[in-house]
């Protein structure tokens, strides 16, 4: 009984509950603690991500698959142009040096450079080869002969000098005289003087950059057949030339790297290796 009274007594004392906020009857339920804590990661759990990390790093970029290839493709394409360009140039370079001399004689005897005489065959024709009889104006061309210290030969012209009008055409002759007890091979070069004359001087048939092979203690007729060009009278470059001299000079063959036969100025250019050189 007594408990009861008191009991009671104890909840008439106590304060009385507020009535709940009316602003609060919709608020969203605060989260549990619980809720908000993170479950902790097993280390099973850790060592697989890190591999799909690892595996994701090793693999492949598609993009950059894409790129690289480019790249490389870029390359392959100018180190091929790089090789066609080296090749060509080899090539060039190697027709360059086999062409180099007979081109240096057209030029030359198409330009008349160095006092090389014309052989354009252009002007071989009937008509320009009538003598200018309307102005008497003969020219004296003279002949001059030479041959290599290395070249035991004999070289000299059959004639001294010839007078021609312009378009007149003259044959001359060289004899040429092996006096070694073997077969030689020579080459001639040839020029005339004064050398604003050459690109008139023309020449129809000479044996001038051919190979004479004489045997041993041979004699050979050199002919040359040429003639002044019709247009030597009009030049006014031309006025006070009254004399020409024609040279030929004999030199011992060698054969140059590429097996062709060129003049050697001195008696160790010919190689042991060549016959009959």
């Amino acid at each position: 009984m007594l408990g009861t009274r008191l009991a009671g007594s104890l909840s008439r004392l106590a304060p009385a509950r507020p009535p709940p906020c009316p602003c609060l009857a919709n608020a969203t339920p605060f989260p549990s603690l619980r809720s908000l804590s993170r479950p902790r990661t097993r280390p099973s759990q850790r060592f697989t991500s890190s591999s799909a990390a690892q595996e994701g790093a090793r693999r492949p970029i598609a993009g950059g698959n894409v790129y690289q290839r480019a790249r490389e493709e870029h390359y392959k394409r100018r180190n091929r142009s790089l090789l066609l360009y080296s090749a060509a140039t080899v090539l060039i370079v190697t027709a360059g040096s086999y062409l180099a001399v007979p081109l240096y004689r057209v030029f030359c005897s198409t330009t008349g450079y160095g006092g090389t005489p014309d052989t354009d065959s252009s002007k071989f024709t009937p008509d320009r080869l009538i003598p200018r009889t309307d102005l008497d104006r003969r020219i004296r061309v003279t002949f001059n002969a030479d041959a290599s210290d290395a070249l035991p030969w004999s070289f000299e012209p059959q004639q001294k000098e010839v007078r021609v009008l312009p378009g007149e055409t003259a044959l001359a002759f060289y004899t040429a005289t092996n006096h070694s007890s073997e077969d030689i091979i020579g080459i001639a070069t040839y020029n005339v003087t004064p050398q604003n004359i050459a690109p008139y001087f023309a020449k129809v048939e000479c044996f001038c950059f051919e190979e004479q092979r004489l045997l041993a203690g041979e004699e050979v007729d050199l002919p040359v057949f040429f003639f002044i060009d019709r247009d030597f009278v009009d030049d006014p470059l031309m006025k006070d030339v009254r004399e020409v001299t024609l040279s030929y000079t004999f030199f011992r063959a060698r054969r140059d790297s590429y097996g062709n036969l060129v003049p050697s100025e001195g008696p160790l250019a010919v190689p042991n290796s060549v016959p009959a050189v």
